[in-house]
């Protein structure tokens, strides 16, 4: 009788049987017979024992419908309290009540899963998109509407290609080829996007887009690059082969070989001050900036300095000034050294002779000031925002005939970059120009000297 009772309750609650499930449907069914027995009794009693058993019957089954009609309207209304039906309807209920709490806790959970995979994804750095069968937008990130112009709530289901209108996309989402990525120029912005889609589900499509605007813009970089040093290693060697040519004819005297060695000697060092350059801005770029500790007295480098432009100024006799205030600069000796050689050596060369050049050194609130000031030619306005790109110059010819190599203020830049410091150039036509380094406070470590002048 007892494996009876238990095959009953599993096979009404669907779980595994419990005591009190157990002691329920016990309850239940004594309950069943001992109405079923009542009625027997009361219609033999009156003669009539099926009808005694049809009302009980009856009013048992009045009794359990009434019990579910109230379990039903719980079901309807979850949040009002757990209705108390008796016997087995109450294991009922509590295993409903338990299945509902485990869903509300999977769907929490499944939610919470999908916030944080919408939020890691809105967070990638490539813009991403969701199209279903029809390639409608389901869902976007952020960055699709930075790259790809899109609307992350308004656009959502409307067509990508008329959206994004690029003869290229559609051809590329009609193709179903997708192993290849998809170049997208002239977007709104400016922008160069990599597209890559890649198929689930059912019908679905995912659609990554990575900005390669900068990659783009080096490799421009690099082929202009290659060009310019082309073109500056050209005209040396140039020279030194028809010199060579002309030293193979036999008709050539010595004066002319001495004259040619003194000419060739020229270009080779032309062509070594550029190889150095050249190595000195890749160092200066390809490797990491390192924080400094090295105090450099500026003062001191600046008098050094100028004792390296009298002698560089040769018969040019120019007048160069020092005017330093005490102050300890905090960065790499031998990378300041580098830029500041290159500004004076830019100013001797826009200078002419008998003209005035002061390097001066100073501090302030905000930090120090290194600059080099000369009283040359000027430079117009329109040059000064490209004179630290590699290779640029105001008067090509003039700039190679007075040996320069057009790196100098792209070395000045970098190191400066490395240094947390910026350069600033103020010139007039006519008047000179002024090149500053300005530094901030970080760098800066006051030292308590006097001012001096050197001319």
């Amino acid at each position: 009788m007892t494996g009876l009772f238990k095959r009953c309750v599993a096979w009404a609650t669907d779980s595994p049987v419990t005591p009190s499930a157990t002691a329920a449907a016990r309850r239940q069914l004594w309950g069943i017979l001992a109405a079923g027995a009542g009625g027997f009794a009361a219609g033999a009693l009156f003669g009539r024992a099926w009808f005694g058993v049809a009302v009980a019957f009856g009013l048992l089954l009045v009794l359990q419908w009434n019990r579910l009609r109230r379990l039903h309207r719980w079901l309807a209304r979850p949040a009002q309290p757990i209705p108390e039906l008796g016997g087995l309807w109450d294991e009922v209920v509590r295993e409903v009540h338990r299945a509902d709490r485990a869903n509300a806790r999977h769907k929490d959970l499944i939610s919470g899963l999908f916030a944080r995979l919408q939020a890691a994804a809105g967070a990638m750095p490539d813009a991403m998109v969701v199209l279903s069968q029809y390639d409608l937008i389901e869902w976007s990130n952020t960055q699709a509407a930075r790259l790809l112009g899109l609307d992350v709530r308004r656009d959502v289901g409307m067509r990508l290609v008329h959206l994004v209108r690029h003869p290229a996309l559609s051809a590329y989402l009609d193709s179903g080829d997708y192993h290849e990525p998809l170049i997208l120029k002239d977007l709104a912005g400016g922008y160069v996007v990599e597209v890559q889609i890649i198929p689930f589900g059912a019908s679905q499509k995912l659609v990554i887009g990575r900005d390669i605007t900068h990659l783009i813009r080096l490799e421009q970089m690099r082929s202009h690059f290659v060009a310019d040093v082309s073109h500056e290693l050209r005209t040396p060697l140039t020279v030194l082969r028809g010199f060579l040519e002309t030293l193979q004819d036999k008709g050539v005297t010595m004066d002319d070989v001495q004259g040619n060695l003194a000419l060739m000697q020229e270009q080779a060092e032309r062509m070594q001050r550029l190889i150095d350059d050249l190595l000195a801005l890749a160092r200066l770029e390809t490797t990491p900036a390192r924080r400094h500790d090295e105090l450099v007295d500026v003062r001191a480098m600046s008098q050094g300095l100028r004792d390296l432009a009298v002698a560089l100024s040769g018969e040019r006799h120019h007048r160069i000034e020092v005017e330093a205030e005490p102050g300890l600069l905090i960065g790499n000796r031998e990378e300041l050294r580098s830029a500041f050689t290159n500004l004076v050596h830019n100013a001797l060369r826009h200078t002419p002779a008998e003209g005035r050049i002061i390097i001066r050194w100073s501090l302030a609130g905000d930090g120090g000031r290194f600059s080099v000031q000369d009283y040359g030619e000027g430079i117009a306005a329109h040059h000064i925002p490209y004179l630290t790109e590699r290779f640029y110059r105001v008067d090509s010819g003039r700039s190679r005939a007075t040996g320069g190599t057009g790196l100098g203020l792209s070395i000045v830049r970098q190191v400066l970059a490395r240094h947390d410091a910026r350069l600033v150039i103020d010139s007039t036509i006519g008047s000179g120009s002024t090149f500053t380094c300005v530094f901030p406070l970080s760098r800066i470590q006051a030292a308590a000297a006097t001012t001096t002048t050197a001319t």
